[in-house]
């Protein structure tokens, strides 16, 4: 590796490594609970954060979403793992990392979104998770500086019309960190739609007075791709937990009472008054 080449990367590495840092103040307002996802994704579901990393801040600006990250539930297509270690169910691709497997703990204080595919059959699914399963490992190129330091503006003055093209410059490899583009691969595998680009033609039918109209989709590049994509998408359901478990807001319990905000992150305080032990009364003597 020549002098120049180790410059870029030392440098591409310092850029990645800022990106991923977390930024400050993030409160999310519903954290997700992992064992409660894991009861109710399903192999082939997309789960969206609401991510607080410098990159996570730039996303959400240029896609104007809440959502800035996005990774595909495998279920256990790697297996059982060990028993001192959480399972890896989650498939993503991270700047720095390249596709990498996680748990779902790791996400247990972060806002987050389940985005179901509707119709896709068993053969399918598997077929998409196989896709990204034989991307794990794979590493990108951080050496494009352009790629990575445009995501240093967490509001770049870029116009509303072309924030999304913005995710799909440069010609290195970190534009693939996207972590949607991966997922939009996969799915493409299977042929199922996202958020194709619709045309709409009129066909005159011999012996026909009227035009039909027929849809042709057509698939758009995966780098255009977004995780805020997954949650507008007609061709995906959102599931939410809490409703899927059976939510009865009969059996919430309210108060009348204003709430009174203790410390940061500790919520409402209560006092909690000593409950006196129930004893035999004591007899009580008539005056005469």
């Amino acid at each position: 590796m020549s002098f120049f080449d180790s410059l870029l990367d030392r440098m591409s590495n310092a850029i990645a490594r800022r990106l991923t840092e977390e930024s400050s103040g993030y409160q999310p307002f519903t954290p997700s609970d992992p064992a409660t996802l894991a009861r109710i994704l399903e192999p082939g579901d997309v789960l969206l954060v609401e991510g607080n990393q410098h990159l996570s801040n730039a996303i959400k600006y240029l896609t104007q979403s809440t959502w800035s990250h996005a990774a595909l539930y495998i279920g256990s297509a790697l297996g059982e793992p060990s028993a001192f270690e959480p399972p890896r169910c989650l498939i993503e691709a991270n700047i720095g990392e390249g596709v990498v497997a996680a748990p779902l703990t790791k996400y247990a204080t972060y806002n987050t979104r389940i985005c179901r595919p509707v119709g896709l059959s068993d053969e399918e699914k598997q077929k998409v998770i196989a896709y990204a399963v034989a991307r794990l490992g794979q590493m990108y190129d951080t050496r494009n500086i352009l790629d990575l330091a445009r995501y240093l503006l967490p509001t770049p003055p870029v116009p509303t019309r072309w924030r999304r093209r913005l995710l799909a410059l440069g010609s290195g490899e970190p534009t693939r960190t996207i972590c949607s583009t991966l997922i939009a691969q996969a799915f493409h595998e299977v042929r199922y739609p996202i958020l194709p680009r619709v045309e709409t033609i009129g066909v005159k039918r011999k012996g026909v007075s009227t035009y039909s109209r027929w849809e042709i989709h057509h698939i758009r590049h995966h780098s255009l791709y977004a995780p805020r994509d997954f949650d507008l998408s007609p061709y995906f359901r959102i599931v939410k937990p809490t409703i899927e478990a059976g939510f009865d807001h009969h059996k919430l319990t309210w108060s009348s009472a204003p709430p009174t905000e203790g410390p940061r992150g500790k919520g409402r305080v209560v006092e909690e008054r000593p409950v006196k032990a129930a004893g035999p009364e004591p007899n009580k003597s008539r005056s005469s």
